[in-house]
């Protein structure tokens, strides 16, 4: 199989949900540090506050941090940012650096928000990035797999186990 980086994204309805996936790739062995999530959540917070570091650790939230603190010891590089048309999202994962670079270089395409641009350049299809972006906006969670051919694959396998696991 190949050795070349790919980007799967699956979206998940509740926060419950993308934390219970996120578990399970952990328990699977998934390297923690190629897993993304974008998610709002901070619906009962008025005032969400927080800002990336170098230190890769939140220092500052306000009710966000009830929602997504047990998702950040396991995940890397958390942060919060506000999306134009979007709205204040949580990240976490390789995904808050492509961000981040985005918003450096000034790489935001046309239409397209600076998220949109760093999905882009994750490898994402534009009409992809759309779709996702809506599904942000409805409240869903994203959660973004960076792999092999052959990781992707056996975490797919997993997720798509859960799914039907919790549709009985």
């Amino acid at each position: 199989m190949s050795t070349e980086e790919n980007t799967v994204i699956s979206v998940f309805d509740t926060h419950f949900e993308a934390d219970e996936a996120i578990k399970a790739l952990n328990k699977f062995g998934f390297d923690m540090q190629k897993l993304s999530i974008i998610g709002k959540g901070y619906q009962t917070e008025e005032h969400p506050v927080g800002f990336y570091t170098k230190g890769d650790r939140i220092k500052t939230w306000g009710g966000i941090g009830a929602v997504w603190g047990g998702l950040w010891g396991l995940l890397f590089a958390p942060a919060v940012f506000f999306i134009p048309g979007i709205g204040l999202v949580a990240l976490a994962g390789p995904i808050v650096t492509t961000l981040v670079a985005a918003l450096e270089s000034s790489m935001v395409m046309g239409g397209l928000s600076a998220l949109g641009a760093a999905l882009i350049s994750s490898g994402l299809e534009e009409d992809e990035v759309v779709k996702y972006e809506r599904d942000l906006i409805a409240d869903k969670y994203l959660l973004i797999l960076h792999g092999t051919e052959e990781e992707i694959a056996n975490a797919r396998e997993l997720l798509d186990n859960m799914k039907k696991d919790q549709s009985v």
